[in-house]
């Protein structure tokens, strides 16, 4: 009889449950400005009860069974709400409201150091494009031994290789030579003059935080050299967690990396050190017996110490260190030695030592002073058969400035002094090609929030500079958002840039039988650009899938720019054309995201002409179509697998031809555990070169002259890796 006492009050018990069923209505609203977010979700922690928030935000949850749940509502782009109810509810009838908040966009919290105001990504008036550190990581695996992939994979940016057996390149933006884009590393001008050419080549990108671009005129912000933009390199900092990773990588090219990094803060001390080791074996996959891949040997060694004396104050000093032997030419000759058959070969020898300090002290939460200094020396050796450049380039940078920070405006104002001697040694009967160019510089720029939807950005830079007198160089920026969703940025601004020898056309040419900058009769190439971008950001779906199109369009108007002619005694002078070069064009960016997918694509157009003597011609080596495309799955800590798709239209060459178009493709996955991660890259798998489909030479196997290279040289190239963190 007890049992079945037991037994009826269970089945009473469970009848009561069943039919103790409640209902959970709500309706889910942005929490800045109520708006109903469509495709919202909720779900029953623990369970995989829930509903989607209809048109108007509603949703309801029913057979919720009595008793305590917690209750998770989420939505793509915000952050993730839990609520604990108890059930029944008090008021079971009751609609209740859920406010979630929009999710933080590392890139609206990251203060762009490039436009030197403290303004955040999403409110800087200026265009800005932000590499943060997830894709860095990416791109450090395609290519751990320098930079190229990593800029040449944006819309607008072109890497122009300017030897074909030595690899040489620069950053071309928005169809410009790359001597107008300027190249810094935490703000300091790093890469310029006889640097240039190799800059891009001894840079590994392990110790970066982070990439900004400025696209169009930023000399007034940085001074000449900034007429087609600028590239910020921004280091690492110490942090209180000690991070601490290795990375081996080896290519089918016979490319072998070893990087390393530690970075930690210790209260008021802190410290980064990287240091790397790069080498390539010769490498010459179409067997013409040129290199596509030159043999070369690369360390680099940068450390640097931090000081935190106080919280308004704090300092850097850092040291930058890099020695590379680069030799390319005939594989033969490379392997074997010279023999009457095998005796062309490039040899690069190069070597730069930097001192780079910084400090910065604040007297309130509105004013600060930062002072700046940088010493470089970089020292190249160029060698072929029949002819040898040598030569050191010191270079200074130093600069003070102010910012003041108001509740809705700011101002920065600076002084600066920039030095650049070039010394060669003279080893030919040319002229001497010495030269010193002293810049003197004054700047204020300030950017005021007018209204919530209006920020204004106005500068105005002022430099003297040595031998060619003073250039001034107005700025004007705007940012207007029309509402959440959708935003534009107006800008345009001067330049100016002085004339030298280092320029793609002499990097062609080794240097050889290029006469000295006259400054009698060269003067100052200037500009003035502009351009214009719209941002839309939405979701689709109902809520399922992230939608970002950003649209650019883009002129800048080059007057009097320097073109490297062939005298008739076969010397080569660089002369100031009479006309102009005008470059316009547009770039579309579109992002979705979907789940742990990812999909990039973007779109170039650039129209490049010369204008000299009443004629007209396309600028050589810039396509006028290129698109680039990404999709890319990715789950955080565990997986990152990508897939890659490049096309690059057609473009005239200086001989005269136009060179055929082609696309590449690559793949990539990694593997990723808490202390380490393994990973394989299948770059252009489709082994697209340009061997394939033209040559790379004309005249004889022992003197070669090198044509124009617009298309990759070293075909398809796998590469694998380990990454250890401590």
């Amino acid at each position: 009889m007890k049992h079945l006492h037991i037994f009826m009050a269970m089945v009473i018990l469970s009848l009561q449950s069943l039919y103790a069923q409640n209902t959970f209505k709500a309706r889910i609203i942005d929490d800045d400005c109520g708006e109903t977010l469509v495709g919202a979700t909720a779900l029953i922690q623990g369970t995989n009860k829930g509903a989607i928030a209809d048109s108007e935000g509603m949703l309801t949850i029913t057979d919720i069974p009595d008793g305590p749940c917690t209750i998770i509502f989420s939505c793509t782009g915000y952050e993730t709400e839990r609520k604990n109810y108890t059930f029944p509810l008090r008021n079971p009838d009751e609609i209740i409201t859920i406010k979630l908040e929009e999710e933080e966009n590392e890139l609206d919290e990251v203060v762009v150091t490039a436009t030197r105001g403290t303004r955040t990504f999403r409110d800087a008036p200026t265009r800005v494009e932000f590499i943060g550190s997830e894709e860095l990581e990416e791109k450090n695996l395609m290519k751990p031994g320098d930079i190229r992939m990593l800029l040449s994979e944006s819309t607008g940016i072109q890497t122009q290789q300017t030897s074909a057996i030595s690899g040489n390149s620069l950053i071309k933006i928005q169809g410009l030579d790359g001597k107008y884009t300027q190249i810094l590393k935490d703000g300091f001008p790093a890469f310029s003059g006889a640097a240039a050419g190799l800059g891009l080549l001894q840079t590994p990108p392990l110790d970066l935080k982070q990439v900004e671009i400025i696209k169009g005129s930023s000399s007034t912000l940085y001074g000449g050299g900034a007429i087609a933009g600028l590239v910020n390199l921004v280091s690492k900092t110490p942090e209180e967690k000690r991070d601490l990773q290795f990375q081996l990588n080896g290519t089918s090219a016979k490319g072998l990396d070893i990087n390393g990094f530690y970075g930690q803060r210790f209260g008021k001390v802190g410290t980064t050190v990287f240091a790397s080791y790069n080498r390539n074996w010769a490498y010459d996959p179409s067997d013409v017996g040129f290199t596509a891949i030159p043999q070369f040997d690369r360390f680099t060694f940068n450390p640097t110490l931090f000081l935190y004396p106080s919280d308004k104050t704090n300092a850097s000093f850092g040291v930058e260190t890099m020695v590379e032997d680069r030799l390319g030419g005939d594989i033969d000759y490379i392997r074997h030695g010279k023999t009457e058959e095998h005796q062309y070969f490039e040899r690069n020898r190069s070597q730069r030592y930097s001192s780079r300090l910084n400090v910065r002290h604040k007297f309130d939460d509105a004013n600060s002073l930062n002072v700046k200094n940088s010493v470089t020396l970089f020292r190249r050796k160029i060698e072929i058969p029949t002819y040898r450049f040598n030569g050191d380039q010191w270079s200074s940078f130093t600069e003070a400035s102010w910012l003041h920070t108001g509740k809705r405006s700011e101002w920065v104002g600076g002084l600066n002094v920039w030095t650049e001697h070039f010394d060669e040694r003279k080893l030919t009967s040319l002229p001497e090609r010495d030269y010193s160019l002293n810049t003197f510089g004054a700047f204020v720029q300030n950017t005021t929030t007018v209204t919530d939807h209006f920020i204004l950005e106005a500068g105005l830079r002022g430099d003297y500079v040595q031998d060619y007198g003073f250039v001034v160089l107005p700025r004007l920026s705007g940012l207007i958002k029309f509402s959440d969703k959708f935003s534009t940025r107006i800008g345009g601004g001067f330049g100016y840039k002085p004339p030298s020898i280092f320029s793609e056309e002499s990097e062609r040419l080794q240097y050889e039988n290029i006469l000295p900058v006259d400054k009698k009769f060269n003067k100052l190439e200037r500009s003035y650009g502009a351009n214009v971008d719209f941002n839309y950001r939405t979701s689709l779906a109902d809520g399922r899938i992230l939608l970002t199109v950003n649209q650019l369009f883009f002129y800048t108007y080059l007057r009097h720019p320097l073109e490297l002619k062939r005298e008739p005694d076969n010397l080569y002078r660089f002369y100031n054309i009479q006309g102009h070069l005008d470059s316009k064009g547009a770039e579309t960016n579109l992002k979705l995201v979907y789940s742990d997918f990812s999909l990039f694509l973007g779109y170039t157009y650039t129209d490049a002409r010369v204008r000299e003597n009443g004629k007209s011609h396309t600028k050589t080596l810039t396509p006028k179509h290129r698109v680039n495309s990404m999709l890319m799955y990715e789950i955080e800590d565990s997986w990152r697998i990508g897939y890659e798709l490049y096309y690059v239209g057609r473009q005239h060459l200086t001989d005269g031809l136009v060179a055929k178009d082609y696309v590449t493709m690559g793949f990539m996955i990694q593997k990723i555990w808490e202390k380490f991660s393994v990973y394989v890259n299948f770059e252009n798998f489709t082994d697209r070169r340009q061997t394939r489909f033209d040559t790379i030479y004309t005249g004889s196997f022992t003197q070669p002259e090198f044509r124009d290279i617009y298309a990759p040289l070293d075909g398809f190239v796998a590469n694998a890796g380990v990454i250890l963190k401590f």
